[in-house]
């Protein structure tokens, strides 16, 4: 047989054993003779190397060694879920779906597995690369770690897509978690605290051959791509396992919240039986189009769900309450606890949110409270023994002054939260502005982390977000640990900063209330940070999704009276943001929608509200809503008294029709809306 022929046996051959073994769980062949193979096709490739193939059984050994992981955009973004924890939260999910959608709606259950989210992205067939979910717009590429994982294939089998993207967890099993705490305790180590952490910390390690190690899993459940032929997730869940990841069986297909708590109730008991971490089911609309008619809010989609198993609880000692300073003034009292583990990790502190809620709890120093790790990050206190408590204990006080800055706390009415008015004079309000500023979603600017920020703040080197722009190398020198290279770093990513987006900018400005979403709608409605800052509160809450809040926050953030002007010697904060506006466009910063945005965009629909349903033919439901958009016109999920047009495709719900026809409101085709824009 010739080389090449008998290297592509080889592969093929290993490749199949590999997915038995470690997908199906049927191995047909012994180790040793796997070994066996492998071996004789790692002698032949090293033979000739003119046949090698980046995917080939004998890399999954790893050995490649990544010092910096390069960050990578996601081309479907990879979105959080929003969380349930009783029957009537679900219900209430139910309600606002069939509010949306037409027809029967029937949900998938699958288990939610604990683990580190990972995308998988394939070309004909091929791995071609690995990303971590990161901010769910972009992640690191451990491609060269996740190729060592054997439940991964290199190369799919059967029918699949030209392109997708596959998502799942990259987890590790009880039995193989145990087994390298064995091997670290024999060496005289510490062990790994829980296999979720351990799991996520083996995708950055920089020699792929320790991940290699390491008995690490892929499990895969959504698939993203513009060709995929599947109309259900059930479908997509078949498709890919035909296609060889390995895929979750425990998946049930339901017509009701009953049969969806049936299922959450069945594995609340049953899954510490399974071999992997879960905390929770995650309940999908099954149907595709569906899904793509209900959409996505700023930070989940609204046809998936993930129910939560009841939190581990703890008891222990609430030591001392201190108080922290956000970048906005907030005052956040905070429970230092003695340390106690909770769901796999050591707790110190634990959040207790305001005074009205120390209040309602009677939270005090010396007492034994019940803390909870749910869907937080932070864990809480959500109940005092006070069987327990020490009869010396004092009603907690609120704190009247800024434990930073020393100056009296405000608290509006209708806020809980207490605030710290000093912004410009607080260091921690202001390094937190800074720090935000420089952020990843915000300005990116590299070379420039938070511990950085502070030294330059308590340098007096910056007090405001705008005197970055003026830094010189040479001041930056005298800092702890920074060399001429670092300080050239952090000027050269700076000055990179000037080309960053105008709606990441009004991000980076740090307005309350004004995030990612916010400041994209703003930014798309008034163009530029002038037709802003000059903006009234009726044309503030007349923009789609703009209510009173934000409104009220945006003109405080920039309010001037008529007696003034940016050349008094007024120190309002109104006048000072203005001024720092002006110093950031002196230095560059997109401070308006750039010419290239504005160039495919119109006003044509301005003042026109369409709802779009159904399915269409010449232009994607994502797309016919951009289109909307682009061209003035805004886009509603639900049909009212508002509405102007309802963009009819195929298979357009029957009650949406209905209720069109009733409130008399044109039914328009793909085509004539079209038309509309021509």
């Amino acid at each position: 047989m010739a080389p090449q022929e008998k290297i592509t046996q080889l592969r093929n051959q290993l490749r199949d054993h590999n997915y038995k073994y470690y997908v199906l769980d049927t191995p047909s062949i012994s180790d040793f003779e796997f070994d066996v193979k492998l071996k004789e096709l790692q002698a032949l490739e090293e033979k000739h190397p003119e046949y090698y193939d980046a995917n080939s059984p004998t890399l999954r050994v790893g050995g490649e060694i990544t010092k910096n992981f390069e960050t990578v955009a996601h081309e479907f973004r990879m979105y959080s879920l929003d969380n349930s924890y009783s029957k009537e939260d679900l219900e209430d999910w139910e309600t606002r779906i069939k509010k949306m959608v037409d027809g029967e709606v029937q949900y998938t259950c699958e288990l939610k597995y604990d683990g580190a989210s990972i995308s998988l992205r394939y070309e004909n067939g091929n791995f071609i690369k690995a990303v971590t979910r990161g901010d769910g717009f972009q992640g690191d590429d451990v491609t060269a770690n996740v190729k060592t994982i054997k439940s991964v294939p290199l190369q799919l089998k059967g029918d699949y897509p030209s392109k997708f993207e596959i998502r799942g967890e990259i987890v590790l099993p009880f039995e193989g978690f145990h087994k390298m705490n064995e091997a670290r305790l024999e060496a005289g180590e510490e062990p790994y605290r829980n296999p979720r952490n351990t799991a996520a910390g083996s995708l950055k390690l920089q020699d792929s051959g320790e991940v290699a190690k390491r008995p690490l899993e892929c499990l895969l459940y959504s698939l993203k791509g513009n060709d995929i032929p599947t109309t259900t997730q059930m479908e997509n869940l078949e498709i890919a396992n035909n296609m060889g990841f390995k895929v979750p069986q425990i998946a049930k297909l339901v017509s009701s919240i009953d049969e969806v708590l049936a299922f959450i109730n069945h594995w609340d008991i049953y899954r510490h039986e399974l071999p992997y971490e879960t905390d929770g089911v995650v309940i999908k609309v099954n149907n595709l189009q569906q899904q793509e008619e209900l959409g996505y809010t700023a930070k989940a989609p609204r046809w998936a769900m993930a129910y939560k198993f009841k939190a581990e609880q703890v008891a222990t000692i609430l030591e001392e309450i201190t108080y922290q300073v956000g970048r906005t003034g907030a005052i956040t009292p905070v429970a230092n606890l003695e340390p106690v583990e909770l769901a796999g990790t050591t707790v110190k502190r634990a959040s207790l949110h305001n005074a009205d809620q120390i209040e309602k709890l009677d939270i005090r120093v010396g007492d034994t409270v019940f803390v909870e790790k749910g869907g937080e990050i932070i864990p809480k206190i959500i109940a005092v023994d006070f069987d327990k408590r020490p009869l010396s204990s004092k009603i907690t006080q609120y704190i009247t002054h800024c434990p930073d800055c020393k100056r009296q706390l405000v608290r509006n009415e209708g806020d809980a939260k207490h605030y710290c008015p000093n912004e410009e004079g607080c260091p921690t309000q202001i390094i937190g502005r800074i720090q935000h500023f420089i952020s990843r979603k915000a300005m990116d600017i590299e070379g420039l982390g938070g511990e950085t920020v502070a030294l330059l703040v308590t340098n007096n080197l910056v007090t405001t977000y705008a005197d970055l722009y003026d830094l010189k190398a040479d001041q930056l020198l005298p800092l702890d640990r920074m060399a001429q290279k670092s300080a050239e770093n952090v000027i050269a990513g700076v000055a990179a900063s000037c080309s960053i987006a105008f709606e990441r900018v009004l991000f980076a400005l740090g307005i309350r209330f004004v995030g990612e979403t916010v400041a994209k709608k703003l930014s798309k409605h008034f163009k530029s940070i002038d037709a802003l800052m000059n903006a009234t509160f009726e044309e503030l809450i007349a923009v789609d999704e703009i209510g009173d809040r934000i409104a009220e926050s945006v003109i405080a953030f920039f309010a001037i009276s008529e007696a003034q002007d940016l050349f008094t010697q007024d120190n309002s904060p109104g006048i000072e943001n203005r001024k720092i506006i002006e110093r950031l466009r002196e230095n560059g910063i997109q401070l308006e929608i750039s010419a290239e945005k504005l160039a495919g965009q119109t006003t044509i629909l301005a003042g026109n509200i369409f709802v779009v349903s159904g399915v269409f033919t010449q232009v994607s439901r994502t797309e016919l809503k951009k289109l909307i958009e682009d061209n003035g016109g805004k886009v509603s999920s639900s049909i009212s008294t508002k509405t102007t047009y309802v963009v009819a495709g195929d298979n357009m719900g029957p009650s949406k029709r209905e209720k069109a026809e009733g409130l008399n409101i044109p039914i328009i085709s793909e085509n004539e809306f079209l038309v509309m824009l021509v």
